[in-house]
């Protein structure tokens, strides 16, 4: 999606990311570390929410810079 809006992960300034549970914080912590650009980590929020369905875990609303 980052590509197809014109940019990259690099380019991230603000990342609000909504779990079902606070229990799966841990978790995700791991796997958006592993994600996000070290160099460029963006601002962030992380709380919880009941989200669009019960199949849904995470909601995850991205700001990004365009790419010069």
């Amino acid at each position: 999606m980052l590509a197809k809006a014109g940019t990259d992960k690099s380019r991230l300034l603000q990342a609000t990311i909504w779990l079902a549970s606070m229990d799966d914080f841990a978790e995700m912590n791991a796997v958006w570390d592993a994600w996000v650009d070290p160099e460029n980590a963006p601002a962030r929020a992380t709380g919880e929410s009941a989200l669009a369905t019960s199949e849904h875990k995470v909601e995850i609303i991205i700001v990004a810079a365009l790419n010069d």
